[in-house]
């Protein structure tokens, strides 16, 4: 497999080579090399420098007549227009000579700077420039100041040293490259592969042992292992973006090849902070258990959320702005003026999404209570951006928008802390009045007993006569917070209530009629008729009465 990579590369590379070679060949006929070096156009000025340093006709000492020398002490021009021919070739700026613009007075429309100049990158190299001085075009001069600063920047760490090294290692020619050049690759393959073996090592052997031997075993397996194994593969690609471009292969492979490697690091960089993204959740969510409020459970997955899309958003402006080298300040102009549009188009999404903060920030529920509000009736599981989990008592589910549930009167049934038991016993008429009233206290002493019914406020009163009973209101609270643990108590009071009335000889009543006949000549009438009339009846009972609650 190393073998057939290696010669991939290594014919993309001869193809490169040789299409390069003829793109400088189509030029040669435009430009004759002598002792006399033509600067009258930024065209003339870009072909005199880059023929006079190829092999084929290797002539330095012209290539620094491109340079403008004037102030900087060291004259040495044959130097810097080397360094600055591997400034361009680090950089994977492919310079095509024929649309370079052939005007003598050229002048940049998009620059703000007076004269006549031209660019040839402003994104990747903004330093680098042809400037006309009287009737020449050469490098400025700033750009023959900054010419050893830009080289360190290009080859970092002393790697610059690697290009004097490598080729004492030979120029002999093999498939369209030197001898030092296929030495380098295969040390750089080498090294990268052998970069990959210590990285695995230390990351599947020495740190997940690091985790288990703490006790955090589970939690290095699957939350730190994959981070730990992307930054691995991007310490490998940062380490081949350093190595590589000493091999000084040919442009337009190596342009591509630039263009990979850029566009990976912040690619893998995003990986990485959307991985870690799910550390930071375990973390938050093992917080949350800790507590009592439920608020934290349902924040840790919608933080959760919020992170991946941040990081994702952020990570994608950075491989556009260094993977791709564009311009991203236009795009996010674009965006605010879009904006607008977008916010126009997405009302009831942006309206859910500040119904959701506003669930958060007034906080009328928690997950896993029990809410109603018209159709709504359930138990919420999740709070999403745009939408509330809602679990029915049929155990299905109702997606409600945050939006209508932030504007809806809203019943919360899990907030309560008491929960009330209201019910009506209907016992026989005829039950004697002394009998319902020690039924009554027998009532209360079921309440008072149980342990979980509120004692400083329940009610149980003969109240009612209805049209088939006599009626004794039983109202009284459970200090439960579950549904499931209401029914319990329910059924526990109930069950008590049973016993008592089965116990003493109370009869509960039920619906029925009793037809009274008055006209049998044997009957005599159903209206009582009292000595004395009836007020000296109802005297005699209240005497009575006051005779005994005195005693």
């Amino acid at each position: 497999m190393l073998k057939k990579c290696f010669l991939l590369v290594t014919l993309l590379i001869w193809i490169s080579s040789h299409s390069f070679a003829q793109l400088i060949s189509d030029n040669q006929d435009r430009y004759k090399p002598g002792s006399s070096v033509n600067l009258s156009s930024p065209y003339h000025t870009s072909l005199s420098f880059f023929y006079n340093l190829e092999e084929e006709h290797y002539q330095p000492e012209n290539a620094a007549k491109t340079l403008d020398l004037s102030e900087i002490r060291d004259q040495n021009g044959q130097r810097l227009a080397v360094k600055l021919k591997q400034i361009f070739e680090g950089n994977g700026i492919l310079i095509r000579t024929n649309e370079i613009p052939n005007e003598q007075n050229y002048a940049d429309s998009t620059s703000t700077t007076e004269g006549n100049i031209y660019y040839f990158d402003k994104l990747k190299l903004p330093g680098i420039l042809l400037q006309k001085t009287g009737d020449n075009w050469k490098f400025s001069a700033f750009t023959v100041s900054r010419i050893d600063e830009l080289h360190s920047d290009t080859y970092p760490y002393g790697t610059a040293k690697l290009l004097n090294i490598l080729p004492k290692i030979g120029n002999q020619e093999y498939l369209g490259l030197h001898l030092w050049q296929l030495v380098g690759l295969f040390i750089l393959l080498l090294l990268v592969f052998l970069s990959h073996w210590i990285f695995t090592l230390l990351v599947d052997k020495f740190l997940l042992y690091i985790f288990q031997r703490y006790g955090y075993g589970k939690v290095g397996e699957d939350y730190i292992l994959p981070v730990a194994r992307v930054v691995s593969i991007y310490l490998i690609v940062v380490l081949l973006s350093l190595f590589i471009r000493v091999l000084q292969l040919p442009i337009e492979i190596w342009s591509w090849i630039l263009i990979v490697l850029r566009t990976l690091k912040p690619f893998l960089i995003t990986i990485i902070f959307y991985k870690l993204a799910n550390v930071v959740a375990a973390y938050f969510t093992k917080l949350a258990t800790k507590t009592e409020s439920t608020l934290d459970d349902q924040l840790v997955p919608l933080m959760r959320k919020t992170l991946k899309a941040f990081v994702i958003i952020v990570g994608t402006l950075f491989i556009l702005r260094d993977g791709l080298n564009l311009d991203i300040i236009p795009f996010l102009t674009g965006l605010s003026i879009g904006g607008v549009a977008i916010a126009l188009a997405a009302q009831d999404t942006i309206k859910n999404f500040f119904g959701s903060v506003m669930i958060f920030i007034d906080r009328p529920f928690q997950v896993g209570d029990w809410i109603t509000s018209g159709d709504i009736d359930g138990t919420v599981e999740e709070v999403g951006f745009r939408s509330t989990r809602i679990r029915t008592f049929r155990n299905s589910l109702m997606y409600v928008p945050n939006g209508k549930i932030a504007d809806s009167i809203l019943d919360n049934h899990g907030l309560r802390q008491y929960r009330r038991f209201y019910t009506t016993l209907t016992i026989t008429y005829d039950t004697p009045p002394e009998l319902v009233d020690e039924f009554v206290k027998g009532l209360r002493e079921i309440v008072l007993a149980h342990p979980d019914t509120r004692k400083d406020g329940f009610h149980v009163y003969f109240n009612n006569l209805s049209s088939f009973s006599q009626d004794v209101m039983f109202y009284i609270f459970f200090e439960v917070s579950t549904w499931a643990e209401e029914l319990r108590c329910k059924h526990e009071i109930l069950i008590q209530i049973v016993k008592l009335a089965n116990s003493i000889g109370v009869r509960f009543a039920f619906p029925t009629q009793t037809l009274h006949m008055e006209s049998f000549p044997e009957k005599k009438t159903l209206v009582p008729d009292y000595d004395g009339g009836y007020e000296a009846k109802v005297t005699d009972f209240v005497q009575r009465e006051l005779k005994r609650k005195g005693k």
